[in-house]
């Protein structure tokens, strides 16, 4: 764990690092070879390095699920539910808490507080 933070922590400096390296390896190699076809080919391999790096930095997770932040609650005898709707439960302090899965199925999270315990419902 202890390894994966440093990495975590430094990972821009590595990136950019690797990018520099990658373009100096072909500025260099460019230099060098009389060959189109391989100079072509060393541009493409930085390119393929910077945009690697700048995908790097994106993550796929928080562009696919959002939480849902506030959520809006009514009573069980109040609820239009199916009586065969599945659902997430949560208890805490003796406050109950229901999740339908059908709701949660494009956010797959919920943020909320329940029995004055902050909770992240998930599935």
């Amino acid at each position: 764990m202890t390894a994966a933070l440093l990495v975590v922590r430094y990972r821009p400096i590595i990136a950019a690092a690797c990018v520099l390296l990658s373009l100096i390896a072909a500025v260099r190699y460019w230099r060098r070879q009389p060959r189109l076809w391989r100079r072509i080919g060393a541009v493409i391999g930085a390119a393929a390095v910077l945009v690697s790096t700048v995908l790097s930095r994106v993550n796929v997770y928080e562009l696919m699920f959002h939480p849902i932040g506030a959520p809006a609650f009514e009573s069980a005898s109040e609820s239009k539910l199916d009586k065969d709707e599945m659902v997430v439960a949560v208890q805490v302090n003796a406050v109950s808490r229901a999740y339908p899965i059908r709701s949660m199925s494009y956010h797959h999270i919920v943020n909320d507080t329940v029995g004055g315990v902050p909770i992240a419902a998930t599935y």
